[in-house]
């Protein structure tokens, strides 16, 4: 049966009515120097693959901190093995199912599994998410991280607004509130963790659709609702490229839907293992996208990623590694864009 989206519209203003005021009166942590931490609980149940490559940066924060310490995720979906499939430190995955009305025994066995198990810290690691605040409050833990909002903390750090980032910035306050030393080493990058046989797999696959020495610059013409730009934007925009990097392979790698802005016009690859599209996009020098799960992949792949916005706030979902960018198209030309993937480029 198909649920219908206002049905999920009412739970989620129901959600966000008794969860509006969760965190603010607790987040507070009790001074406890020498504090042990060994199991940790991150919350982020959304099932968006954004979203879930979103959390990477806040596992391997905790990692970091705690080597020893092991950690369970509390997601919705079932692309979360794939994505942290070579964390080490991982433990537990408690995965809500993407449709909770379609598969209600398991969507409450999700939630009461955070009451049987027992942790030292637990993490809401969105502190616009409703479910989250919930789940963390709900959760059998000594500490309760809610990641509310922090104006200080936003004054101080000009990336603050990141979606990845300000639960990071937030839990080392916490953590020197609980008598820990101050991290401030750079926060970790989102990363998919790919490792040396799923590269060299990637670099075969490239090589069989690109069979020259030159360098690959790759596309992915497709998003959702208004994020997407239309076939007339991306063929002028592609015309625009090949006209200013003639020294370089094109490339667009297809959604799931194995469709094309383009038309089909340039080789593509196709393939609906997130892992393999990582590994593919690894072994391209660059990769542009607009604001997409996808654009998050190819960041968290370590390729040089430029996303381009136009009507969500890249300041909260710009991609970021070494030499990841976003450009607001409202904002800048063709020519202005070309000339900031050449500064990638060199």
């Amino acid at each position: 049966m198909k649920v219908p989206k206002n049905l999920n519209a009412v739970r989620r203003k129901f959600m966000h009515s008794i969860t509006k005021n969760i965190g603010k009166s607790s987040s507070s942590p009790i001074h406890a120097q020498n504090t042990t931490i060994k199991k940790i609980l991150i919350s982020r149940p959304n099932h968006r693959l954004g979203n879930l490559l979103l959390l990477t940066p806040i596992v391997q924060e905790v990692t970091n901190a705690f080597p020893n310490a092991r950690v369970d995720l509390f997601v919705k979906g079932g692309i979360s093995p794939t994505i942290f499939k070579n964390y080490e430190n991982i433990d537990q995955i408690i995965q809500l199912p993407k449709k909770p009305f379609k598969n209600l025994f398991k969507y409450v066995n999700g939630w009461f599994t955070l009451r049987w198990k027992k942790y030292d810290l637990v993490i809401n690691s969105t502190h616009g998410s409703s479910s989250g605040k919930l789940s963390t409050r709900l959760a059998n833990a000594k500490y309760k991280f809610y990641s509310e909002w922090d104006e200080e903390l936003h004054l101080k750090h000009s990336d603050y607004q990141h979606s990845a980032k300000n639960v990071i910035y937030n839990l080392r306050k916490f953590l020197t509130q609980l008598g820990f030393e101050e991290n401030i080493s750079k926060i970790p990058y989102l990363s998919i963790k790919l490792d040396k046989d799923e590269i060299e797999t990637g670099k075969i696959k490239l090589a069989q659709i690109i069979n020259n020495d030159k360098k690959t610059i790759c596309l992915y013409t497709n998003a959702t609702g208004e994020k997407c730009y239309s076939e007339d934007w991306w063929n002028s925009f592609y015309a625009h490229l090949q006209s200013e990097f003639p020294e370089y392979n094109f490339v667009e790698l297809l959604p799931v839907e194995n469709i094309s802005k383009l038309n089909f016009k340039i080789p593509t690859f196709y393939s609906t293992d997130i892992r393999e599209m990582a590994a593919f996009i690894a072994n391209t020098c660059i990769f542009i996208a607009a604001d997409n799960g996808v654009m998050h992949l190819a960041s968290a792949s370590g390729t040089p990623t430029l996303g381009l916005f136009s009507v969500t706030n890249d300041n909260m979902y710009k991609p970021y590694n070494d030499k990841s960018f976003s450009v607001d198209t409202n904002q800048v030309n063709e020519k202005e864009i070309s000339d900031l993937i050449k500064k990638v480029l060199q």
